[in-house]
């Protein structure tokens, strides 16, 4: 192949390279997509969590409380039991054990009582957590689903890019000899997307690795394609 003709689809491949480029760059960005926005639900769900959980404590104690209030009732019952039980006993030692049970099971009575009236107390506490993560909750499920909007939009975004990426390679690839390309394809897909690169300060551009100064006179001869001996990317000189 003459000079010239190899250093036209050697530029040809330069052109391909700076779609490419972007393509994949694009493409990984894309990729990555998804599982930002998992994250971003996994977190606002997070956040949901922690209203569910304020919100079965409260159903907890309204529970525990209904409980007591039931135990209060007995115990009310079991008092007036033990009350009516005073007029027929006989003698006054069992008059005054029956006045103390009685003291004993109203003082067991009160202690439920507190108990009850800690529930309460307790459940209000609740009631204002609940109310405030409400509040907030609203907050962070705006910001939730603007995040998630500019996420989706970024796709979108990157899709019509990807789109107008691909017309113009298509526009150039038949500029390019067939062997030559498959060549570059194969090497794009094996090296991450950087199939050509230019020699810096003598070394490649793609592993960086030192290019002798021989080599270097080759690719600028153009008479040959040139790849790297490490990691095999097609050299070319940028002018």
């Amino acid at each position: 192949m003459p000079t010239v003709d190899l250093k036209a689809q050697i530029m040809g491949l330069v052109k391909l390279q700076g779609l490419d480029s972007e393509i994949y760059a694009l493409k990984n960005e894309k990729e990555a997509k998804p599982l930002e926005i998992k994250s971003i639900e996994e977190s606002f769900e997070a956040k949901k969590q922690n209203l569910a959980s304020l919100e079965k404590e409260s159903l907890d104690l309204q529970k525990q409380r209904k409980e007591k209030e039931l135990e209060l009732a007995a115990n009310a019952e079991a008092v007036k039991k033990l009350q009516g039980q005073l007029y027929s006993l006989k003698t006054n030692k069992e008059f005054q054990t029956m006045l103390q049970q009685i003291a004993d099971t109203k003082a067991d009575g009160s202690l439920i009582e507190e108990k009850i009236l800690i529930s309460f107390e307790d459940s209000d506490k609740v009631k204002a957590k609940i109310d405030q993560e409400n509040i907030k909750l609203k907050t962070e499920e705006k910001v939730f689903l603007d995040e998630k909007k500019k996420v989706e939009l970024r796709i979108k975004e990157i899709d019509e890019r990807l789109n107008q990426l691909q017309v113009q390679r298509k526009q150039i690839t038949p500029e390019v000899d067939p062997k030559m390309l498959a060549e570059y394809d194969r090497i794009l897909s094996s090296r991450g997307g950087l199939a050509i690169v230019t020699v810096l300060d003598n070394s490649c551009g793609g592993c960086h690795m030192l290019v002798p100064p021989q080599v270097i006179n080759l690719i600028k001869m153009y008479e040959h394609i040139v790849t790297c001996e490490v990691c095999n990317r097609i050299f070319y000189i940028a002018e």
